[in-house]
């Protein structure tokens, strides 16, 4: 099995020594997004704004891989502040219509850039 590099202009570039995602046979990976604008590379400020532009981050990584939202099978949220949960699972489930993939949600000491949250995901390749 090879695994191909998926890179695209809708979310933001890298700002390490990694991809922003990898297809590995029919499934694809992405590193995890912070909610930085692709276009301006501003990060909005409320967990609720952060959530849903993490996630169109996600979003177009996946579909630069021929996937999308919908055939996520886990994600994972690394949340700043493990009390902005239930303001992060309301926009999180804003974006999962029917049956929502697997996820874990965690708190952690710090994210880069001061971000409050950053999301990753495992989907299967659209075929």
């Amino acid at each position: 099995m090879k695994k191909e590099i998926i890179s695209t202009k809708n979310a933001p570039a890298a700002v390490g020594a990694y991809s922003q995602g990898i297809k590995a046979g029919d499934l694809v990976f992405t590193s995890g997004q912070l909610p930085i604008d692709p276009e301006t590379g501003e990060m909005p400020e409320t967990i609720e704004e952060q959530t849903a532009r993490s996630l169109q981050n996600v979003s177009a990584i996946l579909e630069g891989a021929g996937s999308s939202l919908e055939q996520a099978i886990k994600l994972t949220v690394f949340l700043q502040d493990i009390n902005d949960f239930a303001a992060m699972n309301e926009v999180y489930a804003s974006f999962f219509k029917g049956d929502p993939p697997c996820r874990s949600a965690v708190e952690v000491a710090a994210i880069p850039k001061g971000a409050k949250v950053e999301i990753e995901a495992i989907a299967l390749i659209s075929k």
